[in-house]
C-alpha cells in the first residue's frame, strides 16, 4: 500500500471536515487519484466521492545563528483532500 503517508490533522482542516464532509491526507508524489482513492476506501472503509490533489514546493529557507547563515530547504509534498459519501466519517483518534 504506502500511498497515503499520514493523515492531514490542522485547525485549518479541521474546520473544513466539520462544515463538509472532507477528510486530507499527505500522499506519495507519485500517487494519482484513483490509487488515493481505492487506499482510502481500502484503510478506512468508507465510499469516496472526490479525490482533490495539490502538489506544494520545497522552499527555500535560510537564518542567521551565532556561527553564520544556515541555508535548508523544506519537503516538497503532495495533499489529497477526500470528498466522502453523506453518512460516512472518518476518526483519527481511534487509536489514541
Amino acid at each position: 500500500m504506502g500511498i497515503i503517508v499520514k493523515p492531514l490533522v490542522t485547525e485549518k482542516m479541521t474546520s473544513i471536515t466539520e462544515k463538509s464532509n472532507r477528510f486530507g491526507f499527505i500522499v506519495s508524489p507519485e500517487a494519482n487519484k484513483l490509487e488515493i482513492k481505492n487506499e482510502v476506501e481500502a484503510l478506512y472503509n468508507v465510499t469516496v466521492v472526490e479525490v482533490n490533489t495539490i502538489r506544494y514546493a520545497g522552499k527555500n529557507k535560510a537564518r542567521w545563528t551565532k556561527s553564520g547563515l544556515i541555508k535548508g530547504r523544506s519537503n516538497a509534498f503532495k495533499k489529497a483532500i477526500v470528498t466522502l459519501k453523506d453518512g460516512d466519517t472518518i476518526d483519527f483518534y481511534s487509536n489514541i
